[in-house]
């Protein structure tokens, strides 16, 4: 195996340690490491795709991360609150979709009803001031699918975006490379 040597600046020798500590001591590991998910991400930036970052889970309590490219997006509000559907085509020709809500306040008690009156339409710009109300509280919650096939979408998305991803996914634009 041929050696490299490398010349590391003094000021940057800690993060060279601490990358070395989460590598289990190997250094030409922990260099390899990140040599690789460097030549990843940038080959995919020239190919016309960026990193992505999802949070999934209920709180949001973890993070997803690939690459891809967004191919669409659909919200929708209602008394229930907000959804959102993201669409997107991964770096390796999978689809991936991200369903997410935000954190609800639901009225809650014997005047949930009338809560629920006072959180909707126009009531819901006043507000319900009575001294006698009880809310319960949801945390935000968001999925994360990843598929093989255009086919497998359908069920994973509301009917309009399901559409317009077919339409997009089918009509991609022909590259056209200049040298201007």
């Amino acid at each position: 195996m041929p050696n490299k040597t490398i010349y590391i600046a003094d000021d940057d020798l800690p993060v060279l340690q601490r990358a070395q500590e989460l590598t289990g001591g190997n250094l030409s590991g922990a260099i390899v490491t990140a040599l690789r998910r460097l030549v990843t991400i940038e080959e995919a930036k020239h190919a016309g795709y960026a990193e992505i970052t999802v949070k999934v889970g209920l709180a949001n309590s973890s993070i997803k991360r690939f690459l891809g490219v967004a191919l669409g997006e659909w919200t929708a509000s209602s008394n229930d609150g907000e959804e959102t559907y993201s669409l997107f085509r991964t770096a390796k020709g999978r689809f991936a979709v991200h369903h997410s809500r935000p954190e609800l306040h639901i009225p809650a008690g014997p005047n949930a009803e009338r809560g629920q009156k006072w959180s909707s339409g126009w009531r819901g710009w006043i507000g319900d001031w009575s001294p006698d109300q009880a809310w319960m509280r949801t945390p935000a919650q968001a999925t994360f699918a990843v598929v093989d096939t255009v086919e497998e979408l359908e069920p994973l998305l509301p009917a309009e975006l399901y559409r317009l991803a077919l339409q997009t996914i089918h009509d991609e634009p022909e590259v056209e490379d200049l040298d201007i």
